[in-house]
This record gives C-alpha cells, sequence and structure tokens, in this order.
C-alpha cells in the first residue's frame, strides 16, 4: 500500500477527486483534468503566497497549521484525479492527462517545500498542544526533506531531481499497468489450468489461449499448469513484462538518489530516507535483516528439500531438480497431498459476493460501524461498487470508500488502498479511500482472502480517522507503522470467532467447514521458510540499492538472487517490475516486516478472540482514529500496556505461531 506522507506531496498524488462532504467523486474527461489541474494551481499559489507574507510575531496555529490544511483540501479538489485515475481510468486519455497532472502538482511540491518563508513561519510557531507539535515537527521535517536549508543553488539541483524521479516513476508504473504482453499456449499445454478459467480465457485465430499477466492468469498457469515448460515461458515472461525501459529508469533512479544524498549531506540514500522513519538508521534495518534471514535460512532449504521430493514423485525423477517456475505449482501439489487443501474447494466455501459481504459483518461488528452500499455516487467503471460508513451508536455519517476488485486493461496491476481524501476534523472534511484489486471472480482463494482483509484495514485506517489535519490522516504514518494495521487484519481472514459470522451474513450458502478452516492454516504455515527469505531478498535488495556504492540494479539483482539457494534464472528481469522501490517504499521495503512485528504484537491484545467487540473500540478509537497525529510507537505501547516485543513475529515466520496456540488449545 502506498501510504501518505505528511505534506503536499501526497495530497497531490494521493487526493480526492473531490473536496465534497460526503463520498462523491468529480470523475473529469481529460480535458476537464488539463483546465482544472492549472486553476488548482494557480489558486494555490494566491493562498501559499499570502501565507509567506505572514508577520512572523502573529504566527499562530490558526494561520499557519490551519491555512496550511485549508490548502491541502483546495488542493484537495483536483489532487485526486491526478492520484487515482492514472491508475484506474479505463480511458487512455483520461490517465494520460492526469500523470500530466501529476507532474505539474510535482512541480509546486518542490518549489512550496523549499519556501524559506514558509519554513521560518512554522518553525516560529508555538504548538498550543501535542497534536500541533507533531504536525509541526512533520512539516518542518518535509521542507527540510526537500533541502529548504540548502543554499539557493543546490536547492534548485535538488527540486530538478526530485521533479526528474517524479516523472520516471510516473513512467516506470504506466509501463506496468499499460503492459500488452501476452503469451499464447496451446490446450494441450495448460493441462491441469482450471477449467471454469480456460472458458473465460480469450483466444486467438489459431484457437490458442492467450494469456497476459493478471493475478488470476498468474494464478492459473504457476500454480496448475503440469507442463513444466508452460511454466518456465510463463514465469520469464512476466519477469521482462517492465521490459528494458523500466530498467533504464530504475538505474537512472538509483543515480538520483544518489545525488540527493550527496546534495543533503548524507553518506547514502539510506541513511537520508530512513532517518524519519521508526528503524532511524540503515544499520538497524540491516541488523534486522539478518537476524530473520539467520532464523529462516534453513527453513527455505528445507522448503525447498520438500518441494523438490514433491516434484520428484510427481515427475517419477528421483533426480528432480527445483526451479523458481516450479515453486506455486508444487506447494499446490503438496497442500493437496500432505493437507487435502485444494485451492478450488476454498473459492468454493468463500463466493465473491457473500464473502464481501461477510468481510463487512465483521469490521462492522468489531469496530461497532454499519456499511451502505450507495448506488446514486457515480463510479469510473461499471464493476466499481460504493459505500458509505455510519458510526452504529450514533448514526452519524463517517466517510465513504469505494471497490474496485477486478482486473481489467489499463488498470493498476496490484492492489493497494487509496486514501483519496483525508479527514480533518478541524474543517469537518470526511475522508474516502479507494480499495483497487486484481481478484478472481471466481470466488477468493486463500491468498486472495487475506489480500482482501489486508487492504481493507488500510481502508479502514483511512475512512475511520479522526485527525484534526488531513497531512496526519489516516494511513499518514510512518512508511514502516504503515502496513501493521492491515497486516495484523489478515488474521480475521483465518479465526473462528470470524468465520462464526460467514453463515449469519448468507444463510443460503454453503457453511464453512471447519476442516477445510483447519487445513488452510495447516496448510499457510508450509512455505514460511521461502516466502520470509524472499522477503529478506527484496528488502535487502532495496537497501543495496539504496546505499553509497549502489551498482547497477539488474547486475546487483543477478548477483544477489544467484547466491540464493534457487538461484537467478537467466533472462529475467526482475528489478523492471519491482515498482514499489521505484516510487514510495524506496529504502522501506523492509518495512512490511518491520510493521509485521508490531502487527503481531497487537494482536496480543485480543487474545483468544479477536471479535472482542471491546478491544475493537479500543482499536478503533486509539491507533485507527488518530491516524499520525501521535507517534506510533506511543499508540502501540499504550494500546497493548507495553513495549512491544518481536516473539510473535519470530514464531511466526518459524511456523510455530499457529502450531503453538493449536497445540495449547488440545
Amino acid at each position: 500500500m502506498n501510504k501518505i506522507a505528511m505534506s503536499l506531496a501526497v495530497l497531490f498524488s494521493s487526493a480526492p477527486l473531490f473536496a465534497a462532504q460526503g463520498g462523491a467523486l468529480l470523475l473529469p474527461d481529460a480535458a476537464d483534468i488539463a483546465r482544472q489541474c492549472q486553476q488548482t494551481i494557480s489558486h494555490a499559489k494566491v493562498k501559499i503566497a499570502a501565507l509567506e507574507k505572514l508577520p512572523l510575531a502573529k504566527v499562530n496555529a490558526a494561520n499557519t497549521l490551519g491555512e496550511w490544511n485549508t490548502i491541502n483540501q483546495d488542493l484537495d479538489r483536483f489532487g485526486g484525479p491526478a492520484g487515482l485515475l492514472s491508475e484506474v481510468s479505463p480511458l487512455a486519455p483520461v490517465r494520460a492527462a492526469a500523470d500530466a497532472c501529476n507532474l505539474k502538482m510535482s512541480a509546486l511540491i518542490s518549489d512550496v517545500l523549499q519556501s524559506e518563508a514558509l519554513y521560518s513561519r512554522f518553525k516560529a510557531l508555538k504548538p498550543k498542544d501535542a497534536i500541533d507539535a507533531e504536525a509541526r515537527a512533520d512539516l518542518l521535517s518535509n521542507f527540510e526533506d526537500r533541502g529548504v536549508n540548502l543554499s539557493k543553488e543546490k536547492r534548485t539541483e535538488l527540486a530538478a531531481i526530485f521533479n526528474k524521479i517524479e516523472k520516471l516513476q510516473q513512467d516506470f508504473s504506466r509501463n506496468m499497468r499499460d503492459n500488452q504482453a501476452r503469451i499464447s499456449f496451446a490446450a494441450a499445454e495448460l493441462k491441469g489450468v482450471s477449467a471454469s478459467f480456460l472458458e473465460s480465457a480469450k483466444k486467438d485465430a489459431a484457437g490458442q489461449y492467450v494469456l497476459g499477466f493478471d493475478y488470476p492468469e498468474i494464478d492459473a498457469v504457476m500454480g496448475y499448469a503440469e507442463n513444466e515448460a508452460t511454466r518456465e515461458r510463463y514465469y520469464s515472461g512476466r519477469m521482462k513484462i517492465g521490459g528494458a525501459a523500466n530498467l533504464q529508469i530504475l538505474k537512472e533512479v538509483v543515480e538520483l538518489r544518489k545525488q540527493i544524498a550527496r546534495l543533503t549531506g548524507y553518506p547514502s540514500y539510506a541513511a537520508f530516507a530512513i532517518r524519519n522513519k521508526m528503524a532511524a538508521t540503515p544499520e538497524a534495518v540491516n541488523t534486522f535483516l539478518a537476524d530473520v534471514q539467520s532464523r529462516v535460512a534453513d527453513l527455505e532449504k528445507s522448503d525447498i528439500e520438500e518441494l523438490r521430493q514433491e516434484k520428484a514423485r510427481f515427475t517419477g525423477k528421483a533426480d528432480s531438480v527445483l526451479k523458481r517456475w516450479d515453486v506455486q505449482f508444487y506447494e499446490e501439489q503438496l497442500k493437496a497431498s500432505r493437507y487435502q487443501l485444494d485451492q478450488k474447494q476454498v473459492r468454493e466455501q468463500f463466493p465473491t459476493e457473500p464473502t464481501i459481504a461477510w468481510m463487512m459483518n465483521v469490521t462492522g461488528t468489531l469496530y461497532g460501524v454499519d456499511f451502505r452500499p450507495n448506488a446514486q455516487l457515480k463510479t469510473w467503471h461499471k464493476d466499481v461498487r460504493a459505500y458509505d460508513v455510519f458510526d452504529r451508536g450514533s448514526k452519524k455519517y463517517l466517510s465513504s470508500f469505494y471497490l474496485d476488485l477486478f482486473p481489467r486493461d489499463g488498470k493498476y496491476k496490484h492492489a493497494a488502498a487509496f486514501p483519496v481524501r483525508g479527514v480533518s476534523t478541524l474543517s469537518g472534511q470526511t475522508p474516502v479511500s479507494v480499495l483497487v484489486t486484481n481478484f478472481s471472480r471466481e470466488g477468493f482463494n486463500q491468498d486472495e482472502l487475506e489480500t482482501l482483509f489486508h487492504e481493507f484495514g488500510h481502508v479502514m485506517h483511512g475512512v475511520l480517522s479522526k485527525t484534526r489535519y488531513t497531512m496526519q490522516a489516516g494511513t499518514s504514518v510512518k512508511r514502516d507503522f504503515v502496513e501493521a494495521p492491515s497486516q495484523m487484519y489478515e488474521e480475521w481472514a483465518r479465526r473462528p470467532e470470524a468465520e462464526a459470522l460467514f453463515n449469519e451474513t448468507c444463510p443460503s450458502c454453503k457453511p464453512i467447514d471447519p476442516k477445510l478452516i483447519a487445513k488452510m492454516d495447516e496448510a499457510r504455515r508450509f512455505g514460511l521458510g521461502l516466502k520470509y527469505a524472499r522477503q529478506v531478498l527484496y528488502s535487502a535488495y532495496d537497501m543495496a540499492l539504496a546505499a553509497a556504492d549502489a551498482g547497477d540494479p539488474q547486475a546487483v539483482w543477478q548477483a544477489m538472487e544467484g547466491k540464493t539457494p534457487l538461484g537467478y534464472v537467466a533472462g529475467t528481469e526482475f528489478p523492471g517490475t519491482f515498482g514499489h522501490i521505484v516510487g514510495g517504499y524506496a529504502a522501506g521495503y523492509y518495512g512490511y516486516m518491520w510493521s509485521e512485528v508490531l502487527a503481531l504484537d497487537m494482536l496480543s491484545a485480543y487474545g483468544s478472540n479477536v471479535m472482542d467487540v471491546k478491544q475493537g473500540k479500543r482499536y478503533r478509537e486509539l491507533i485507527l482514529e488518530n491516524g499520525g497525529q501521535r507517534p506510533a510507537m506511543e499508540l502501540v505501547e499504550e494500546f497493548i500496556g507495553r513495549k512491544p516485543n518481536a516473539d510473535a513475529f519470530f514464531q511466526e515466520i518459524t511456523g510455530q505461531r499457529g502450531a503453538a496456540a493449536k497445540t495449547a488449545k488440545q
């Protein structure tokens, strides 16, 4: 999930399409985007200029933080199309116009956050309370990140670098989003793939199946195609969808980030980027990654050997060697044989619409809110549905969100929650979030089910927030904490207390089978060595590209992946597909695991009942409503009643957490 930073920058890139109260979003055409974008920027410049002229002696919270909040919300009126429509509009001209607006907004960011006049006014501010103090500190940090304290020449150079990186990030994303690469397969090559999937797949004139690289296609081929050559060809194709263009973009971005470190006086981009995160230093991150690696290294090798043996049984060749394109397929084979788990059964157990309704019932019960469909809200595609959120006790309207769940051409390729409008209790502005995924329409498999809850956890962080200022709303927290609420919420997808509400939600559905759920949980614990070793590799690679001596991204990847047990697959170009580290997770990908440490520790507050509504109320009020207006560690410690530790995380990554709980229960 691409979290909001606490500055104008994110408001521009992930702001709402329309600042009206309620959940209405303006969905402009390409011409309107170009016209209104310029109007919005011009209007903002007038207000910013007035704030720059405010006498220092008259600075107070209302006329600085309050005015800044107003400027943010004014920009909200049209920052959204540049953040959301560029990723989800089915119309290429709209996406292009939104991209162009984003670049103009980025240029404004560089200018505004280098204003010595603005910086001096926020520095002169005497906060009236802890919330204002946190907001002031965050703002000063954002100005300093952009080089406000540097010489004019260095500021100019730094602004040009940030603007160029913004354009390169946009190009990288577009190359992935608009990718039209397809691979054709004969029916015989797809033996084992679901018949229902093949019925809906496109065919060419020769009658061959033509497959792209959206997640339903990836899962269908990599998880079930029995032909190894099919999986190898598909895997290699998938690892090249960014192409040479994205490899070059990443290379340029790495070099530009070195220049940022040089201009700002930090030994590396990692040192520059991590200093304001929870980890604080690259050394702390690298120590954490080394600790995780030491705990999963033997487990990874064990997982690989078990999958290799599964391949030997399946192929009848005792000397079989496991390859990267084998992993998902033989994981499914092993889980089917060892745990009698078939993801087709999981999809049947969790049909699409009832499962979404169940998740909302679980969430509404836990947090004391109601979700009401609102068909009056205009959407950008017929698949999208909108909901309003009401407090169950007071019946008061709180916020709105949209669900855009299924793949289509030109759409964002992964899963993310877009916080398109931040809340502000100061002005009465209500929040809007958008959930964007690429799920199968045939029901949820185990991974998709957890992803659904994960991303909805982000949505709740956005729409249940009650912060004073929009810049601290919802997911506007430190990058290495932002994933914690969503990672924690994955637990609700697999706990019996939550699943008990499924039958209540859909009485006509097939009742939840406790045996299937138990098999899912057992199967989930297999392969954790492979999973977390891969996460360590991604994170270490990210840190390597943010180091002072960072080399060519493709060469660095080949060397690092080449040292892993499964090695590097010749000709593949994974770095050209790794959008996280081109965007907001640069020198921050480690945050997924860092956040999980806190997520699993916070989960302990629920004890054996994740549907404890008293704890749900505490969590909503303390963690979700506070967003970034209080320090994350302070909130976590207050919620769990002690300083956090990594015990649950290390039990999780070694497969002991669920097993230990099961043994204790027995």
